[in-house]
């Protein structure tokens, strides 16, 4: 096994190798934390450069050498997640209403219309579902 895909070659904190401090997974400092884990929180990285990255091998990930990147920024900079105004919240509801509303029977089915189809699946005679 190659130098290049042992877990070690992911450790780099001065970021002299990569360019930023870089740690194998479940490596890192406890004070960084990826997106994903952020948004758990209730957070967002508040326009904070990158921090740092996590580093690893994946079979299953098709880029050279199948290493993986996910990117660290610092908790204790970020800031908490916005909330959506009154107005933005009454303008989705009535986005997904439209969404859900068929245009031929004009009745909200309750579920998002197929894009395929432009109608609620009641509505669709058996010639446009077999032709679709």
């Amino acid at each position: 096994m190659s130098a290049v895909l042992r877990a070690d070659a992911f450790m780099d904190p001065t970021g002299e190798r990569h360019g930023v401090p870089t740690w194998p997974w479940r490596m890192a400092p406890p004070h960084l934390a990826t997106r994903r884990q952020l948004i758990a929180m209730g957070l967002r990285p508040g326009g904070q450069p990158v921090q740092g990255q996590v580093m690893w091998r994946s079979r299953r990930y098709s880029a050279p050498g199948g290493v993986r990147v996910a990117y660290l920024y610092d908790t204790r900079l970020a800031l908490p997640k916005r909330t959506a105004t009154p107005g933005q919240l009454a303008a989705l509801g009535k986005a997904m209403a439209a969404r859900r509303t068929c245009p031929r029977c004009q009745t909200d089915v309750g579920y998002v219309l197929p894009r395929r189809y432009g109608a609620c699946l009641d509505c669709l005679t058996e010639w446009e579902a077999s032709a679709a």
